[in-house]
């Protein structure tokens, strides 16, 4: 019963994941496609790269502080990846810096959530561009192959997100 529920699970998450696909702007950036690179800074100065967690599943999500649907989803993007991490699953949170006022609000949204995960600082927009972003947050979920799996552009559920994630983590 239990795995007859994930599968019908799974098939939804596809349905949903394929439709917000089909809501970015190109016919280049889609599920089965190559995820983008990201070569940006954490505030402390460190570079991460996408392409560093090649052989684990990602999830990515592009967000900002004054995103109140950014703000609900990181507490629980933060458990799963806590509960998952052991099992493989690696997570990289975008900030859209562009798009903030301060530094500062960057800095008190990381202290008051505490992300276990990096979190690098997209100053000039190269991610929103890569990722042709109609909205934020944006959660793209990458298999260890580093394609793209799942795209979902807005307000993500939280069985959206672990449907997202046992996709990728499936296909590890």
């Amino acid at each position: 019963m239990r795995s007859m529920r994930a599968r019908r699970l799974l098939r939804g998450a596809a349905i949903i994941f394929v439709a917000g696909a089909a809501r970015t702007a190109s016919a280049q950036l889609r599920v089965g496609t190559r995820a983008p690179e990201i070569d940006l800074k954490t505030f402390a100065g460190e570079r991460v790269k996408l392409s560093g967690f090649r052989g684990k599943p990602v999830v990515l999500t592009i967000w900002a502080t004054w995103c109140p649907s950014c703000r609900a989803e990181f507490p629980e993007l933060s458990a799963l990846y806590r509960r998952l991490h052991k099992d493989g699953l690696e997570a990289l949170a975008v900030n859209e810096r562009d798009q903030e006022t301060s530094d500062a609000d960057v800095q008190k949204f990381l202290a008051e959530y505490a992300p276990p995960f990096p979190v690098v600082i997209d100053t000039r927009g190269s991610s929103r561009r890569a990722y042709e972003l109609i909205g934020l947050p944006t959660t793209v979920f990458i298999d260890s192959a580093g394609v793209i799996r799942g795209f979902h552009s807005g307000p993500l559920r939280a069985e959206e997100l672990r449907a997202g994630v046992a996709l990728i983590l499936q296909a590890k």
